[in-house]
């Protein structure tokens, strides 16, 4: 496939909440976006998702196909943005980027604030624990009547399923970013890290203080086993960019380059098969 010429700007931001950006500013057009010929989008630096290496070029599943559909709608140049993951939505809101290439996970509370394309991605749940798993965990339940603690990622999905779970939040360890989660369970601050199968085989191969939790069933939410479909994410007030990439992504699912690009970074082809199982209408109304 075409890459796109990867911008010589890389941008680094650390923004907390929407009211330290000061006043919310009017989302740029689709049109404008291509009279200027730049693009701004963000990351949050998780491997496999959306990161930017050391020389400066973004990858993961996000930015390659983010890479492919710019590259189709015309638009020549992309300026990554890099900020933690609790602050691409308020970042959204006020414009300080275009969208969002980080395979956010598509959830109802979350359509209220922004709007998402349809799925990109989809994924299971993992859990890292310490080498040789000494508490024998093996599901975020066996967090429900334990006084063992969890880690998990300020801003993540897995907040609202350990909570549907019955686990008290006093148990709940918040991290600021994944990179944070191999030293927080080898010293036993955690238990374990609660997150994607994805970035807990990632964080796996990094330390041999720490492993995937094996024979790992997904926690059943509502009386449904927990799996995340992850989209491109906009401000409310960029339909016409939304509608845009949204065409491109459903024609370029179809090709084999679409495919290779996920793969090459850990998704299964059953993830690849439930990622048109679901419609971004049908999440965001999910209850």
């Amino acid at each position: 496939m075409n890459r796109m010429r990867k911008t010589q700007t890389l941008l680094a931001l650390a923004v907390a909440t929407a009211a330290a950006f000061g006043t919310v500013a009017s989302a740029a057009t689709l049109q404008e976006i291509k009279d200027k010929g730049v693009v701004r989008i963000a990351v949050a630096n998780e491997i496999p998702y959306g990161f930017v290496d050391p020389t400066g070029e973004a990858k993961g599943a996000g930015p390659e196909v983010a890479k492919h559909i710019m590259e189709q709608l015309g638009i020549k140049e992309i300026k990554w943005v890099t900020t933690g993951f609790s602050s691409l939505i308020p970042g959204l809101k006020a414009d300080q980027f275009d969208m969002v290439a980080a395979e956010m996970a598509i959830l109802p509370q979350r359509c209220q604030q922004v709007a998402f394309s349809e799925p990109n991605s989809s994924y299971g749940e993992g859990l890292l624990v310490a080498k040789g798993n000494p508490d024998n965990l093996h599901k975020y339940e066996d967090f429900s009547k334990s006084d063992k603690k969890i880690a998990i990622m300020a801003g993540a999905d897995q907040l609202e399923m350990l909570q549907k779970l019955g686990v008290d939040d006093g148990r709940m360890v918040t991290i600021s970013n994944n990179a944070d989660a191999i030293s927080t369970v080898s010293t036993g601050r955690a238990a374990a890290y609660a997150a994607t199968s994805l970035t807990v085989s990632e964080l796996a191969g990094k330390s041999d203080k720490v492993e995937a939790a094996g024979k790992f069933e997904d926690p059943v939410i509502d009386g449904k086993p927990a799996r995340s479909w992850g989209g491109f994410t906009f401000d409310q007030g960029s339909d016409d960019l939304r509608k845009a990439v949204n065409e491109e992504l459903a024609k370029f699912k179809k090709t084999p380059e679409w495919k290779q690009i996920l793969t090459n970074y850990g998704f299964t082809e059953h993830d690849l098969e439930e990622s048109d199982k679901q419609t971004t209408e049908q999440l965001c109304a999910a209850k």
